[in-house]
């Protein structure tokens, strides 16, 4: 069974102006976890108002949901205490004239100094699963199979409609913020793990990034873990779409280690392509058309039942069809989180969308 673990970035709120509050320090200190889990589970973000929690290693969809559920209520429990919330939205919708603080670690802060305004509006939160590989080579396997199914991911995720009090008219605007960093977007394709490092190496040589850290390719090698990461998605509203999302990326990781091992040949999808079908799946989310790795054009509804026919038989393997199969049901009749984030603000204004971005950090 392949190994999950999910990493979420909250913003901290103020719960009356929807503002960000740079009190990250507070509340890590006030979420009641023990100092060796803290190391581990809540830790600290580029900006002072964001937190990140990551899940232990995980074998079962159950266990994810029970971690995301437990940590959701610590930080956002600790939040409330000191008069602030956790927001889970993929940007924050509204921001203060002056920018906030860096968490003033050496790396954040040479950041900062490299790229002011970019570090300055790095208020976005993101979700990363990692999915468990035998090895780089297999990672490397599965980075260049899965590549092609990572834009329906990411038009199934989005949540940040909202940037600077206005509707910004995409539905990942996250996307369009994180894109801006001089290595992001989709991953390319590689030779195999020698060409994965030597290109990795000469990106880092150039200075123009200072580590493998800041590769925010949609997904990539871990450095920490035996993993793959992948990242293109928005943090997520409840916690049992983030699970469903973790079944997903294993189906897709388990499915692309299966056609490797098969000999079957790699998506053809040019980068340009996939450059396209990423920025397609920013602006609608699952309200408008993608793009498939053809060039052709698809309805949500389409897109992501091709993705379904394509993980099904690893879904079933795990155990995680029914589970998953319902969630995905689900976002189709409901719409994306972004389509919630506008609802809410067409019916309510800032006090419901604050409510919705909240309020969720503690629900299933």
């Amino acid at each position: 069974m392949i190994t999950v673990g999910v990493e979420e970035e909250y913003l901290l709120v103020d719960p009356d102006t929807g503002l960000p509050v740079p009190r990250a320090d507070a509340v890590r200190a006030a979420a009641g976890l023990d100092p060796v889990s803290e190391e581990d589970e809540v830790q600290a973000e580029l900006l002072q108002a964001q937190v990140e929690i990551a899940t232990p290693v995980c074998t079962e969809l159950d266990e994810v949901g029970g971690h995301l559920l437990r940590l959701r209520h610590a930080i956002g429990s600790a939040a409330e205490q000191i008069g602030c919330r956790a927001a889970l939205t993929g940007t924050a919708p509204v921001m203060a004239a002056e920018p906030v603080p860096v968490t003033p670690k050496a790396r954040y802060l040479e950041m900062r100094c490299q790229a002011r305004r970019l570090v300055d509006e790095q208020l976005i939160n993101g979700m990363h699963v990692h999915a468990g590989v035998q090895d780089r080579d297999m990672g490397i396997e599965v980075l260049n199979r899965i590549r092609v199914w990572l834009p329906t991911l990411l038009a199934m995720s989005a949540n940040s409609p909202l940037w600077e009090g206005r509707d910004t008219g995409f539905a990942s605007w996250r996307t369009l913020v994180y894109g801006r960093w001089a290595v992001s977007g989709p991953p390319p394709v590689f030779a195999g793990v020698a060409d994965y490092d030597r290109r990795v190496a000469g990106l880092v040589n150039s200075g123009v990034i200072t580590d493998a850290g800041q590769l925010y390719w949609q997904a990539r090698l871990s450095e920490k873990y035996p993993t793959v990461e992948i990242r293109c998605t928005d943090v997520q509203l409840r916690a049992d779409d983030a699970v469903m999302f973790a079944g997903l990326v294993r189906a897709l990781v388990a499915t692309a280690v299966q056609d490797a091992k098969s000999g079957a040949p790699l998506p053809d999808c040019p980068q340009e392509l996939l450059q396209a079908a990423t920025w397609q799946a920013a602006r609608y989310g699952v309200s408008g058309p993608l793009v498939g790795c053809e060039g052709g054009r698809h309805s949500a509804r389409d897109a992501v039942g091709l993705l379904m026919r394509h993980v099904r038989p690893a879904l079933d393997e795990a155990g995680d069809s029914r589970e998953v199969t319902a969630l995905v049901h689900r976002l189709l009749r409901d719409g994306a989180p972004a389509d919630r984030q506008r609802r809410a603000m067409a019916e309510g204004g800032l006090p419901a969308l604050i409510e919705l971005i909240t309020t969720q950090s503690t629900a299933p």
